[in-house]
């Protein structure tokens, strides 16, 4: 048999057409799938219910800290399709992300004491608020190694800044957000000297060892942490954890859980029994109470102490102000979490079976009639937990952490020791239904859950092992995070998901709706200022210079080439390139990077990069755009020469015999007559209806009309090497204007189906 004869057949079989087309290739019918796979109508609903057909998306949008990778994991809820990597505390390659300049600032200004840190723990993301609702605007996250907080802009899903806690060595507790984003707090971990490169030894932690809770200052307009209107709290050495911000009557006040108030000093090298055993020896840690709003005020007061050259107010002036108060809660607890409505604060003891509720309203009545049961060690009042607490409810073993639904009084607490997540009512005290998950629940995420308005719908439980759940990959496995269905009486467990980067510890998430994110910058933006870039230019003002030993390029991108093609250095040089993205459509993203010089970039539409590096070697390095961004990608590349130091040109051998004819030059011209008569067409269509009515296909007309602008002069060339009858640059200047043509063809194809699908008007 022939190869074209094999070839046919194949294809034949492969459409289920030729040799008899057989019942094997028909159809499956839904029966049949269920037989084959050995699936019940249960999974089937399930499956119906995380289902986002082709073109649809997702209801709700996720945001999990990506734990050891230092970065955060954005998914769709229900489909649980991972969406994006964000790039925060470590270097990321696909995005340039600590490989170009402007990254590299970013990432910079999370040294610590001038070391370069490139990893990170991140823990905790929160999402901005307005009037205790999600807004949609930033996104906060923490490192609990190196203690970081990260601001992201969810315009476009970039890290801005990096703000580094003067005074702790460890954080777990953030990020947190008071109901406007006044302030962004977090809590310490593990006590340490507070003053930086002070060592005491551990058998003086109750005197020069501190915990504490920092109030970032968020300017919203600037979209950045104040540092300078920044403050702290002095805590005792007690271990401090989660911490959540009060709403409604609540509001101007956080609440901040502790563990190891023992403040067990272990040593199991010395024959002492380790931390575990001596921080958990008490049947009670405690709720740290602090009036915020208050602090805040007293810090403007000139009442704090500068350490480290922060502000800190100190246990003594916190106590005498009446700004700082403590709670018992169950032992070893986790997290704390203040209902929608603002007037409880459920705690949960990883230790106790029992999950306490705390009335807002009972602890401002203790403080205001001076009712304490005692002072702790360090003369901060303590509230009785008789005189705080509603009610408590047994849920099960190892309750964590809890999220709201958007039916009154019901929550839902994740059980750890039990792999259970348990629904229950606050207000009545009754458990109405509990789900085994798969397995080691550490946190819970509902809808937009902690929240002052939740979403319900859905819930994800976010578990520590997996196990069994998904095919062997070594002995590292993913994490398992979980959908569930919370819409009905009892819980239903819809997906599994496997996330396979990092340890994701806390998940947030939003209605999709709410988020507005762009999908080009303003030609020449430096994305991570927000300001214009110093490097930019526009088409036709390309520029390489050199002073002494140091080259800059001014530089563009566009389909599908990059200016300039050749970069000449000597070696020794220090380069810099410029590189500005001329695209309006959506999504049209280039990379860039030069061969072996550990450099890249990501230059979204509109977006300007910068690349630096020191050409140390000689020889012949292509750069190329990394992105692959239309059918000549392969094509846009260009050549970074790095010439010995004093070399000179040698005469080089006599120029090829022309490659072109006059016909081919004719031919040349005919295909661009064609392909203008298709752009006609297209044109036609896009302005005989409403196209300025919609921004996308309006960026998409820029863009095409830009590929159109450039066709004058490359047609001048081409006439003036025919009139010379130079056949060989008459007709690649004539592909050159064919190339631009296609390039606005597609952009106008891609505009007309846009307008078709999303119901233009004719205009009238």
């Amino acid at each position: 048999m022939s190869k074209f004869v094999l070839k046919s057949t194949v294809l034949l079989v492969a459409a289920g057409i030729g040799l008899g087309a057989s019942s094997v290739w028909s159809a499956e019918s839904l029966q049949d799938v269920l037989k084959r796979r050995g699936l019940s109508q249960q999974d089937v609903l399930a499956a119906a219910k995380t289902y986002v057909p082709t073109g649809k998306r997702d209801e709700f949008v996720a945001f999990s800290s990506g734990g050891q990778s230092g970065q955060v994991i954005v998914y769709g809820i229900p489909s649980m399709r991972i969406l994006k990597y964000l790039a925060v505390f470590t270097p990321e390659p696909w995005q340039g992300y600590g490989y170009d300049e402007s990254s590299k600032d970013v990432l910079k200004q999370g040294w610590i004491d001038g070391k370069e840190i490139t990893w990170g723990d991140t823990h905790h993301p929160a999402i901005s608020e307005t009037n205790g609702q999600y807004d949609g605007q930033y996104l906060f996250i923490n490192d609990k190694a190196n203690p970081r907080l990260a601001v992201i802009d969810l315009r476009d899903f970039e890290t801005k800044q990096i703000v580094v806690n003067p005074i702790y060595k460890s954080e777990h507790g953030g990020a947190f957000v008071t109901t406007n984003t006044e302030y962004v707090f977090e809590a310490a971990q593990y006590p340490a000297p507070l003053e930086n490169r002070k060592f005491f030894p551990l058998e003086e932690m109750n005197e020069k060892y501190r915990g504490g809770m920092t109030y970032w200052k968020f300017d919203r307009k600037e979209g950045r942490i104040n540092t300078k209107e920044s403050f702290s709290v002095e805590l005792p050495p007690y271990w401090q954890d989660l911490s959540d911000a009060g709403k409604g009557p609540s509001e101007g006040w956080s609440f901040t859980n502790s563990f190891c108030s023992e403040r067990y000093v272990g040593g199991i090298e010395k024959g002492r029994p380790p931390y575990e055993a001596g921080c958990s020896a008490k049947d009670t840690d405690y709720l740290h109470v602090i009036n915020w709003k208050k602090a805040a005020e007293l810090v403007k007061q000139g009442k704090a102490k500068k350490v480290n050259g922060h502000d800190v107010l100190m246990i003594e002036t916190a106590v005498k102000e009446g700004i700082l108060y403590l709670i018992p809660e169950p032992k070893s607890p986790h997290g704390v979490d203040v209902t929608p409505d603002g007037k409880f604060i459920i705690v949960s003891g990883k230790l106790d079976t029992h999950t306490s509720v705390y009335s807002f309203e009972k602890i401002q009545a203790a403080i205001k009639a001076g009712k304490f049961e005692s002072k702790d060690p360090y003369g901060i009042p303590v509230i009785s937990l008789k005189d705080a607490v509603e009610r408590q409810v047994q849920l099960g073993l190892g309750p964590l952490h809890t999220q709201y639904d958007s039916k009154p009084c019901i929550a839902y607490t994740s059980l750890y020791v039990d792999s259970q997540v348990a629904k229950w009512n606050y207000c009545e005290g009754k458990v109405l239904d509990k789900l085994s998950v798969h397995y080691n629940i550490g946190h819970l995420m509902s809808m937009e859950g902690d929240s002052a308005a939740p979403k319900g719908r859905y819930l994800v439980a976010l578990n520590k092992l997996a196990i069994d759940r998904f095919v062997p990959v070594g002995p590292l496995h993913p994490q398992n995070h979980q959908l569930i269905d919370i819409s009905n009486d009892k819980m239903q467990l819809l997906y599994d998901m496997p996330l396979p980067l990092g340890e994701p510890h806390y998940a947030v998430a939003i209605e999709a709706t709410k988020l507005k994110p762009g999908v080009r910058y303003k030609v020449g933006t430096d994305s991570r200022t927000d300001k214009p870039h110093p490097g930019a230019v526009r088409a036709g003002e390309e520029v390489t210079t050199k002073t002494g030993n140091k080259i800059e390029v001014k530089g563009t991108l566009i389909r599908s080439h990059i200016t300039p093609e050749t970069i000449e250095a000597e070696v020794g040089d220090e380069v810099t390139i410029h590189l500005t993205n001329l695209e309006r459509a959506q999504d049209e993203t280039h990379g860039f990077t030069v061969s072996t010089y550990n450099v890249h970039a990501s230059a979204e539409p509109g977006k300007t990069v910068t690349v630096k590096f020191k050409a140390d070697k000689e020889g012949v390095y292509p750069y190329y755009c990394t992105e692959f961004c239309s059918a000549l990608h392969l094509e846009m590349m260009g050549y970074l020469l790095v010439k010995p130091k004093g070399w000179k040109p040698t005469k080089t051998a006599a120029s090829a015999k022309a490659a072109y004819t006059e016909d081919d030059y004719k031919a040349t011209v005919k295909k661009v007559a064609d392909t203008q008569a298709v752009i006609d067409s297209v044109v036609g269509y896009i302005t005989s209806v409403n196209f300025k009515d919609f921004p996308d296909v309006v960026a998409m007309v820029e863009d095409a009309t830009d590929q159109l602008g450039k066709i004058p002069e490359a047609k001048k060339k081409a006439d003036e090497a025919a009139a010379k009858k130079d056949w060989d640059q008459a007709n690649l200047w004539s592909e050159q204007i064919w190339q631009y043509q296609v390039k606005a063809a597609d952009l106008g194809l891609r505009a007309k189906t846009y307008l078709e699908q999303n119901g233009a008007k004719p205009v009238k």
